[in-house]
């Protein structure tokens, strides 16, 4: 059975899936992967089912080495990977799987656009199921990987499985999340679309008029349950206050506490709370929010609950259509090529 050892775990890293979903009336939140896309395109290129769990990975990267077996990886996420063996180094994009032998060293570099990149691994990681999900939840101390963060030292168990067949990828052009963009100071605002409610009578009219026309940046303080925003604080109406009594809450939704400074709540977000919630991110439009880095620029706005519908139609097609451009990669594009005989 490959087994694949954390060298360097970054930032954040742990194991994700889709989520784990049913358990919200019992507090249990969906947590699962902060962008569903580029996780299905990592399990895609390794040759998984496009729902199985993969090692999410923040900003800085982290480095992996293969202790036993073979194994064939694939990353997605704006970064370089740097692949040691023996002596010899090579350098390429993400966007594709590779194949590792024992002793290999994988760093991946620092992401460039967006904050999160995720590993796949061909038959996919040996973890328990935890109601439904291989999901790291943090805060509870289950799922993933005993329930914590990956490592230095963590060392992970790849179920055995065939061969794969060739190494795959998504050609550059169609691959726009492998781009390097210009820091978050120097890129215009993101445009991210919302739902108006389900309490937006607990503000006042000034509030929903900010919320649709200010800029807001994503705080350094964010993490995987919340999203903070810096920028003009919302007004609450009066004579209703800043409490609600509490109900339920999903990613997306946008509470104001009494400090006025909105928070996003993203997937190990609360199942209840006592904010109100002025809005509610649509689904085609969270991922983008949930890995966008701090420092980064976006506006709001409101759309109908049909618009929001149809945008997540649309965006869903236009993820089937990347799947289909994934394609294989010839012998002479794998990373050490002039080693094969």
């Amino acid at each position: 059975m490959p087994e694949l050892k954390v060298v360097n775990p970054g930032l954040f890293a742990s194991i994700q899936d889709a989520g784990r979903f049913g358990f919200r009336r019992f507090g249990v939140p969906w947590s699962g992967v902060l962008n569903p896309e580029a996780a299905k395109l990592a399990n895609a290129l390794a040759g998984n089912p496009l729902d199985s769990a993969v090692l999410e990975f923040f900003q800085n990267g982290l480095t992996l080495q293969l202790t036993e077996g073979v194994l064939r990886l694939a990353v997605v996420g704006d970064c370089l990977l740097d692949l040691q063996r023996d002596t010899r180094r090579r350098v390429f994009r993400s966007g594709r799987s590779v194949n590792l032998l024992p002793g290999d060293t994988l760093q991946i570099g620092r992401v460039n656009s967006g904050k999160v990149g995720y590993v796949a691994v061909y038959g996919g990681f040996d973890l328990p199921v935890v109601m439904g999900s291989r999901s790291t939840y943090l805060r509870a101390g289950f799922g993933g990987l005993n329930g914590d963060l990956l490592r230095a030292g963590s060392v992970l168990s790849v179920v055995a499985t065939a061969d794969a067949g060739c190494n795959h990828h998504l050609p550059v052009v169609n691959f726009v999340a492998d781009r390097v963009e210009s820091p978050p100071d120097g890129r215009p605002p993101r445009t991210i679309r919302l739902i108006m409610g389900p309490q937006e009578d607990y503000f006042t009219r000034s509030a929903h008029q900010l919320l649709l026309s200010e800029v807001y940046r994503i705080s350094h303080d964010s993490d995987r349950m919340g999203c903070r925003l810096a920028g003009p604080r919302l007004e609450h109406d009066p004579d209703k206050g800043a409490e609600i009594i509490s109900d339920g809450l999903v990613p997306g939704a946008i509470q104001v506490p009494g400090s006025g400074a909105p928070i996003v709540l993203l997937a190990d977000g609360p199942t209840v709370g006592g904010y109100p919630k002025i809005a509610t991110v649509i689904s085609a439009d969270l991922p983008a929010l949930a890995t966008m880095m701090p420092g980064a620029k976006l506006r709001f706005a409101a759309v109908t609950v049909e618009e929001g519908e149809d945008i997540l139609r649309a965006s869903r097609a236009a993820f089937a259509t990347r799947l289909e451009a994934i394609e294989p990669l010839p012998t002479v594009c794998e990373p050490f090529a002039d080693l094969l005989s």
